[in-house]
């Protein structure tokens, strides 16, 4: 496969690589995709993708946490992890002519980690106070608040570090077998951007992987789609602002109406012409920060808002919102709206390009989620096709049935004063 220079093999066992080469950089950025997350995890497990994430940077059998650290820092390397809702990704960074150890410490830490028991204990704890962190940020709160309730009992609605009951009972044994369970060739995506050959990160990738021990099976995936329910949840916080999340379920990664939604979203949210950002903070002054997103999951999504406001402010702000709403079910967008979010799109697109580390995200996410990789003119084509009706149907397919939730973190004592909002 060929697109806009991008190459994919997939080698014996199922590992699939694919490569983007850039010449004009002299940087490579490679990644490591495990194709699960958190809603992967069973109520004992939750929380075990994150931790897993943690303890294969703290040692392997051929080197030491400090010694992964200090090859990484001899060249001026960048490594890090990030896990999400459906898939894990391990990355580094590094001078083209370092990408040898770049791959051999990655694939070295996710196939041949020692996953000690004193490294477990000592990241349980470094991860409890991660949680805490999170648990006193109230933008995060708000999300999680909004999430447990748009999801409710279904593994998108948890948080990705899972609870504090759940990481102090889980075992090293529990780590070890979801280790081997998903951390397998063929649930396993490497995607390299940068000044790279293709036939030359086939040779260092295969070469890692048969010097690596580690499971071969193929995981079985058995995902359960959830049940979209809201309302509303209130965590009181005596504090001086106030976050508010607002929104609905949405479409999936794979619907072909997504150019349709973003473009939709940056006239509701997405930028600082939008009309919640103009309403709510430019005319009116109500809040510092406020913006609507999208998510896009397997088989659904989400379209929400957040706001930080005055508690004073959160009911004037969710009036807005849900009026807001009532106008585009109502009225629809302007013919200006539309192309206005078809050109931040198109720009902020190939702006994201410009860097190794953002190309290699955009090849892994595609690979590691199913979803149809398209070139860059193919990708600002389908922006370019999105019609002024196009983006007013998905807007109402979206906002006008579905059940809405709300996560709100304040000084406030019950839900009932915000439950009209829905």
């Amino acid at each position: 496969m060929t697109v806009d220079g991008i190459e994919r093999t997939v080698l014996p066992g199922g590992l699939r690589v694919l490569t983007e080469r850039m010449p004009s950089v002299r940087s490579t950025t490679f990644g490591i995709w495990a194709g699960v997350g958190s809603r992967d995890e069973t109520p004992p497990q939750a929380g075990a993708s994150h931790y897993l994430e943690h303890l294969l940077f703290k040692g392997t059998v051929r080197r030491s946490a400090a010694e992964i650290a200090a090859q990484m820092d001899a060249v001026g390397g960048e490594h890090n992890a990030f896990t999400s809702k459906e898939y894990t990704c391990f990355y580094a960074r590094t001078l083209d002519r370092d990408l040898p150890l770049a791959v051999d410490v990655l694939v070295d830490m996710l196939r041949a980690s020692r996953l000690d028991g004193v490294d477990v204990d000592a990241e349980r704890t470094v991860i409890l106070e991660e949680i805490g962190m999170h648990a006193d940020d109230p933008d995060d709160l708000a999300f999680e608040l909004f999430a447990a309730k748009l999801f409710p009992g279904h593994p998108l609605g948890l948080p990705e570090l899972g609870t504090p009951e759940s990481i102090r009972a889980m075992t090293r044994d529990q780590l070890a077998g979801y280790w081997r369970r998903w951390y397998t060739p063929s649930n396993l995506v490497v995607s390299v951007a940068g000044n790279v050959e293709h036939r030359q990160v086939l040779e260092l990738v295969q070469a890692a992987f048969d010097a690596a021990d580690g499971s071969d099976g193929a995981a079985e995936r058995a995902r359960a789609a959830p049940t979209l329910r809201g309302g509303v949840d209130v965590r009181r916080r005596d504090t001086e602002q106030a976050h508010v999340v607002y929104g609905t379920g949405a479409i999936s990664r794979s619907d072909p109406r997504r150019f349709a939604l973003s473009v939709f979203n940056v006239a509701f949210g997405g930028g600082m012409s939008s009309r919640l950002f103009q309403e709510i903070r430019e005319k009116r002054g109500l809040a510092y920060s406020v913006s609507s997103f999208v998510l896009h999951y397997e088989e659904t999504g989400v379209l929400s808002m957040h706001a930080g406001t005055s508690p004073k402010h959160v009911n004037e702000v969710l009036k807005i919102v849900k009026d807001e709403i009532g106008r585009i079910l109502a009225d629809g967008l302007s013919e200006e709206e539309v192309a206005r979010g078809k050109g931040h799109l198109k720009g902020s697109f190939v702006l994201g390009l410009e860097d190794s580390a953002s190309r290699m995200i955009r090849l892994g996410k595609s690979e590691v989620t199913g979803t149809e990789l398209l070139g860059v003119d193919e990708v600002l084509a389908r922006f370019d096709e999105v019609t002024l009706d196009d983006a007013q149907q998905v807007a109402r397919d979206v906002l006008a049935n579905g059940p809405r939730a709300i996560g709100v973190v304040g000084p406030f004592e019950g839900t009932e004063v915000f439950e009209e909002y829905l």
